[in-house]
């Protein structure tokens, strides 16, 4: 079955220069990307993208991690791959979230740490599901910036709205 996932190259993954290797290792998957954007994460976004892990000792630090803080590389790069079992390949490619029982050949064995905070630095995040692939997607993604209708839309119009544009 066709599906789409939601990945980021979290910001220990930028700040190593790892992007290039994780896209390397993504192509052999055979998925296509179906969008990609550097997003700087509010606190906002991080807190709703990790909404269900509110309630662990840890949420605080992941928060800050997702925003660079730890880094200071305040960026992430995400992700949209879209095709056959899409959800399954990546999360197999990844790997274990905790970096220490990953398989040594996934991207989060070859990458990943702990701190000594306990904090996992993972260096990649990849939907576990469809149900949140589509919650991710819809969270860091409009439907206009991905190539493909991944799920159903709507057009609307809208006046007053303010954007940037290039002078």
């Amino acid at each position: 079955m066709k599906e789409q996932t939601l990945i980021l190259i979290k910001p220990d993954g930028l700040v190593k220069s790892l992007t290039g290797n994780i896209l390397t290792r993504l192509s052999e998957t055979k998925l296509e990307i179906a969008a990609a954007k550097m997003v700087c994460v509010s606190p906002e976004l991080a807190t709703e993208h990790y909404k269900h892990l509110k309630d662990q000792p840890f949420f605080g630090e992941l928060i800050t991690y997702l925003q660079g803080q730890l880094h200071g590389r305040y960026k992430v790069l995400a992700l949209v791959y879209w095709g056959e079992d899409a959800i399954g390949k990546v999360r197999a490619l990844a790997g274990a979230t905790n970096p220490e029982e990953a398989e040594p050949t996934s991207i989060r064995g070859s990458y990943g740490r702990i701190t000594s905070k306990g904090v996992y630095e993972n260096v990649i995040h990849a939907s576990s599901n469809a149900e949140e692939a589509e919650r991710e997607i819809k969270l860091w993604f409009q439907p206009s910036e991905i190539i493909l209708d991944a799920y159903p839309v709507k057009t609307i119009t809208q006046t007053s709205v303010q954007q940037k544009v290039w002078a």
